[in-house]
């Protein structure tokens, strides 16, 4: 049963990703895609329906990594406490920022909020990708199974390590860069006219930023840390995942340069999937490595929620799963098709 919610948590992580992953990237983008203020709100439009049931799955992620692993759940929550609160502060100016920007009329209102936005959108993004740079370097447990991080401390990734070390940072640096490809995947797919053909500009020289991150990263990971290659030396079968992720990055270029601006969107969400799951591939039985002595980190077998628990869970989960991806799929199909950058001028809500 551990192994089967490990599997559950690690797709609900990369559908969260992959749905709020656009809007982000969106915001990254929208000061350097948009040029008037008619554009910036077709920016927002194309987000405005869906972004802020995107981060719903956020909640529904962390529900379900504290009901099967309530060990993580309360060691993580507690260690990375600093940037937890640091993360869910940039959400919430994230939301303000949309909700707010149409209130008041005024370019200052509106250039502060679009600044806010795009500001919170980017740090989002790096904190995201430090966070997952930590569970894969590992943290530094003690021998209680306690751990803190501060926010720095050597930026050194091995000893007395904080949040952000060179390692954590590249992994943040390479996190901006492929949601703001994302991003610019979604713009594509969603407008048209001159803030499409800046999205598609955008999304093609991010793509080779992305694609150089993505060497730079995987060569320095398993340099780094050795052991990440022990999964797919004992199950070489997960290299499906890798090869997903490198079909879907190679997918967007072949498909945006031929305009096919929605399987490009998909080929982005593909590439994302494919890297998430390599990581998880990779962690497994890993849950939380330790960084100092390895039989200190967290595991399946020494986190999870008793076995009977987990099965009848199963069950909650399936129904729970099943409405949500019905009323995501229904969301989505309302607002398919592309937006117009001109029309609503006076919507509150975009």
């Amino acid at each position: 049963m551990g192994t089967i919610w490990f599997c559950l948590v690690a797709i609900m992580l990369a559908g969260y990703v992959v749905l709020d992953g656009f809007d982000i990237g969106a915001g990254i983008l929208h000061l350097w895609i948009a040029r008037t203020e008619t554009e910036r709100r077709g920016v927002l439009r194309s987000i405005g329906s869906v972004w802020d049931g995107n981060e719903v799955w956020l909640i529904a992620a962390g529900g379900t990594l504290y009901f099967a692993f309530p060990a993580l759940y309360a060691t993580s929550f507690s260690g990375f406490y600093l940037p937890l609160i640091m993360v869910l502060w940039l959400l919430i100016l994230r939301g303000i920022s949309i909700e707010f920007r149409n209130h008041v009329g005024g370019r200052i209102w509106s250039v502060f909020w679009d600044g806010t936005f795009a500001l919170a959108s980017s740090l989002l993004a790096v904190f995201f990708g430090a966070a997952l740079g930590n569970v894969v370097r590992g943290v530094p447990f003690d021998a209680n199974g306690n751990f803190f991080e501060p926010l720095w401390t050597n930026f050194v990734p091995s000893g007395n390590t904080g949040i952000l070390d060179w390692y954590t940072i590249l992994i943040g640096v390479t996190a901006i860069a492929v949601l703001a490809l994302h991003g610019a995947a979604w713009i594509a797919y969603k407008t048209e006219g001159a803030l499409n053909e800046r999205a598609v500009r955008w999304g093609s020289l991010l793509w080779w930023l992305v694609a150089a991150l993505t060497v730079i990263v995987t060569v320095t990971t398993f340099r780094l840390l050795p052991q990440h290659m022990d999964s797919f030396r004992i199950h070489p079968w997960g290299l499906v995942f890798p090869v997903v992720a490198v079909a879907g990055l190679l997918g967007i270029k072949w498909l945006t340069r031929t305009r096919q601006e929605g399987i490009a969107f998909f080929a982005s969400c593909a590439y994302i999937v494919g890297m998430l799951t390599s990581v998880a591939f990779s962690l497994y039985p890993n849950l939380l490595p330790a960084s100092t002595n390895p039989t200190f980190g967290l595991t399946i077998a020494n986190s999870k929620a008793a076995d009977y628990g987990l099965k009848i869970g199963l069950i909650w989960w399936v129904i729970g799963m099943a409405l949500a991806i019905g009323y995501t799929v229904h969301a989505y199909r309302n607002v398919s098709g592309k937006v117009s950058v001109s029309e609503g001028e006076g919507d509150q809500h975009y």
